[in-house]
């Protein structure tokens, strides 16, 4: 006879998830979990509901490195159960040394392993209803429904793994190895799902976006009827397609550019509004002496030239970059170099770091190791000149009607006004200024995209009122 009896559905384990590092990290944890999700896991917001944590890690700098093994020690005092992944598990006998009961190590971008540790930790639960739950696509997240960790209206497009280069100061392709271009079109598709799920902005990362496709020799896909090659040219020209349900062109943003001539070809591309009007390039230093002990083209002159001709073409150009100061061998008139530099380049937006010395590195050989106290004078000095130039740049954007993404929507004061916060096309999200507003209207949204009048500024964001 057929029982009465309600079926026991057995409940899925959970995973809790701590991510740190850059974006790129961040892609790895959404694909990782998107796995998970598919395998049947739950998700947990804390420690205690978790029946494992995976703890994705950063090794790029020592101090990165001493942030990942205390959020290993958080995570094994709070639960205790943890799985180690990412760029520091190729430093699998340092953890263990510290955290030998950590259950499983495993390194950067290795999804297989890192599922599969999960599964011998915490395995899932099995049954006749939840085995029907369909199995995610790891290449193309989106295509069922893909886990994100940020916010709906933004996401980041991975094109690649791993990086060519061999500057002195990272240890990059030791943690991710050579340079590996995912498909064009699995790109693409993915893109496109991103938009299709309500996802305003894109922004493109990699180890080094110029250089996607050079691995496969730049193999060529059908895209949309047309032959599309895995080229960061072609690659702009397609997303630049694409349509959110509104019918506009979702913003799009190219990060981890390096300078090469083709860069030149995606210019107009933004100056037609077919990409954000966003170039994200890390210089790293400008004085010719410390850019060869960097290994790293040392062109700094064309640069300028260049710089000048795609402002000319289009004059929205936002140009973001970072720089390092104090790497050995820095003298005092290399130091200038830069700053001069600077001065003539404008940059718009301007990150900056004290050299650090990381195991593994061929700079940890080189002679005159600036002190620790000129490292941090020279610093200061850089981010006071950046923050001038910002400002001034800012300045200049005051009565200027802008397209501004919203991030935040706060609540009514007593006087019933409202406020938002925001970005505009020259602001990334975490790393760049924001757009505050004022007086803006009861049923604005994350993710709205409205003309905003700026009415204000200081060195690093905009103030504005959106336009009625």
């Amino acid at each position: 006879m057929a029982s009465n009896t309600p079926l026991s559905i057995p409940a899925p384990p959970k995973v809790g998830m701590v991510s740190l590092g850059c974006p790129k990290a961040l892609v790895d944890s959404e694909r990782i979990l998107t796995k998970l999700r598919a395998d049947g896991y739950d998700m947990s917001p804390d420690y205690a509901g978790a029946d494992v944590v995976l703890v994705n890690t950063c090794g790029f700098l020592d101090s990165a490195k001493e942030e990942s093994l205390e959020a290993i020690g958080e995570a094994m005092a709070e639960n205790g159960r943890v799985i180690v992944t990412g760029c520091m598990g190729k430093e699998a006998d340092t953890i263990r040394a510290r955290f030998p009961d950590v259950l499983a190590i495993t390194g950067a971008a290795q999804y297989e392993d890192v599922v599969g540790a999960v599964h011998e930790a915490a395995p899932p639960a099995r049954g006749e209803y939840i085995d029907l739950i369909p199995q995610a696509d790891p290449d193309a997240q989106t295509k069922h429904g893909g886990l994100k960790l940020t916010p709906r209206h933004y996401g980041y497009l991975k094109i690649s793994e791993g990086c060519n280069h061999r500057c002195s100061f990272c240890i990059i392709p030791q943690l991710r190895g050579d340079l590996v271009s995912r498909r064009v079109d699995a790109v693409l598709r993915e893109a496109e799902k991103l938009v299709e799920a309500g996802t305003k902005e894109l922004l493109v990362i990699s180890q080094d976006t110029s250089a996607y496709g050079v691995d496969t020799r730049h193999e060529t896909r059908m895209w949309k009827g047309r032959e599309t090659r895995a080229h960061m040219t072609d690659l702009a020209r397609e997303l630049g397609q694409l349509r959110t349900a509104e019918g506009r062109a979702p913003w799009v943003r190219l990060h981890y550019v390096y300078p090469y001539p083709h860069v030149d070809k995606v210019i107009p591309l933004m100056a037609d509004g077919l990409l954000t009007p966003y170039l994200d390039i890390p210089f790293q230093h400008a004085a010719p002496s410390v850019l060869k002990r960097m290994k790293r083209p040392a062109n700094e002159a064309k640069v300028l030239e260049r710089v000048k001709k795609w402002r000319d073409i289009c004059p929205d150009l936002t140009i973001r970059s970072t720089f390092v100061v104090g790497f050995p061998g820095e003298t005092e008139e290399d130091f200038q170099y830069l700053l001069d530099w600077l001065d003539e380049a404008q940059l718009d937006r301007v990150g900056g770091f004290r050299f650090e010395p990381v195991e593994g590195a061929a700079a940890n050989a080189l002679d005159n190791p600036v002190p620790e106290e000129l490292k941090e004078e020279r610093y200061q000095r850089l981010m006071e000149k950046t923050a001038a130039i910002s400002a001034a740049r800012l300045q200049a954007k005051v009565g200027r009607t802008l397209p501004v993404i919203i991030d935040e929507v706060g609540e009514a004061d007593e006087e019933g006004s409202i406020g938002a916060t925001g970005r505009s096309q020259a602001d990334a999200p975490g790393i760049d200024g924001e757009v505050f507003l004022r007086d803006v209207a009861a049923d604005l949204a994350v993710g709205d995209i409205i003309d905003v009048t700026i009415e204000d500024a200081d060195a690093h964001d905009l103030y504005g009122v959106p336009v009625s």
